[in-house]
């Protein structure tokens, strides 16, 4: 208790560093796969992505990246083992922000996409249990999250093999590719502003204190969906095609509009995966701030001190603009060949997907989640058109990265407790 009284203030600056190194870890890598399949598909320039990410990652930050927030993410440690020594549970959390924040920093300078709840996840195992009991850790939630990495790709990936196939039966099949665009994409449309305004609901308005119960929320979603597609049906009917063209300038003109809903979902998903994600990085940090001001005290919740928040939005955002380039690209071109309609097809099956994690309690990964959506599209077209060596490192960077940021959050975790012991 000691070592907390007397060096309370360079352990709080030293774990805004690391908290800070971690949202930048977020914005480099996971922030780009939100981006990635806007990039890939040519529905948006590098620069515009990254712009439109800055706006939506931040504002999902700051505006509901939440008053509170779980002092120990995902529930996967007991903290009772720390109730006699809290200032272990501060060196642990310390330790695991900055050994994800390292593993993100090198997958990111590969282009590899890993999921950076699992980086924090892994590192949070490693000093736990290896620092301070194997009891410690609750292995039924990290039996879980194993289990996530399997069932979430493959949910989105089914789905977005459905989305797909049906967009190519219903309009791109057909002789008019165009006539059959204005009557069916008021349909994507609706499931577009359904899917989205639910992971709103669900992921964002909840942070900020507005509590919207299920069936209000879905009720409220459909209304969201149903005036999006008469909006939609409004724009469609509006713009004008030259009937005499060529098929494949038809075709051209309706992948034209399926970026201009690529643009509106992946706006959403940024504000979304801002509200949520940025907890992986203020989430320890707001605990090693608490357990601080509160004398050692360990709560199950801590209210977030007023710069904790812009910290973790700006990390994420210089994060993103530094560094995000490669892991937009693998996402976006080294999976497999994107059009908007195909890109578009990804990012709703991986909203669809955390609206389903959300309501049945599924740990899930924004990350393994749009790989999987991305791997679904590709196979609608047949398992030549998937890139299966970008796939292979894709997977076995997944694997890695528990071991790897268990491993690194011991070495640290050791460390610190050598300099303040």
């Amino acid at each position: 208790m000691e070592i907390l009284t007397s060096y309370g203030t360079i352990l709080v600056l030293l774990a805004a560093g690391v908290g800070f190194f971690m949202a930048w870890g977020i914005g480099a890598n996971d922030v780009a796969n939100a981006m990635g399949t806007s990039v890939g598909s040519k529905a948006l320039t590098i620069k515009q992505a990254i712009i439109i990410a800055m706006i939506f990652e931040f504002a999902g930050a700051y505006l509901a990246g939440g008053e509170v927030t779980s002092t120990i993410r995902k529930g996967i440690i007991d903290s009772s083992y720390f109730v006699n020594t809290p200032e272990l549970l501060v060196f642990g959390m310390i330790s695991a922000l900055l050994a994800a924040a390292t593993w993100l920093l090198v997958a990111s300078a590969l282009g590899w996409p890993v999921s950076t709840t699992h980086s924090i996840v892994g590192a949070i195992i490693g000093f736990a249990a290896i620092g301070v009991s194997p009891d410690a850790v609750v292995w039924g939630k990290v039996l879980g999250i194993v289990g996530s990495w399997i069932i979430t790709p493959l949910i989105s990936g089914v789905i977005a093999f459905i989305i797909f196939n049906s967009a190519q039966k219903l309009i791109f099949d057909h002789d008019d590719p165009v006539k059959q665009a204005r009557r069916w994409v008021p349909l994507y449309m609706f499931l577009a502003g359904f899917v989205l305004s639910l992971v709103t609901i669900k992921k964002g308005l909840k942070h900020i204190g507005l509590h919207v119960e299920n069936a209000e929320g879905f009720y409220y979603a459909i209304a969201i969906g149903l005036l999006v597609a008469i909006i939609g049906k409004i724009f469609v009917n509006r713009i004008q095609f030259d009937a005499t063209t060529d098929k494949k300038t038809h075709y051209a003109n309706v992948e034209k509009v399926f970026a201009i809903l690529m643009v509106v979902t992946a706006c959403a998903m940024a504000f979304a995966h801002g509200s949520n994600d940025v907890a992986n990085a203020i989430g320890p940090l707001a605990a090693v701030v608490s357990i601080i001001s509160n004398h050692g005290e360990i709560g199950s919740k801590a209210a977030l001190v007023w710069w904790i928040l812009p910290l973790g939005g700006i990390g994420i955002v210089l994060g993103l603009a530094i560094f995000g380039k490669k892991v937009i690209a693998t996402i976006g071109q080294g999976i497999t060949h994107l059009t908007p309609s195909r890109g578009f097809a990804a990012e709703l099956a991986a909203a669809t997907t955390v609206v389903i994690a959300s309501g049945t309690g599924l740990p899930i990964s924004t990350t393994q989640t749009l790989v999987g959506a991305v791997l679904g599209v590709g196979m609608a077209r047949g398992i030549a058109a998937i890139n299966l060596g970008v796939v292979r490192n894709i997977v076995i960077s997944w694997v890695i990265t528990l071991p790897i940021g268990a491993g690194l959050s011991i070495i640290f975790y050791w460390i610190m407790k050598a300099i303040f012991n």
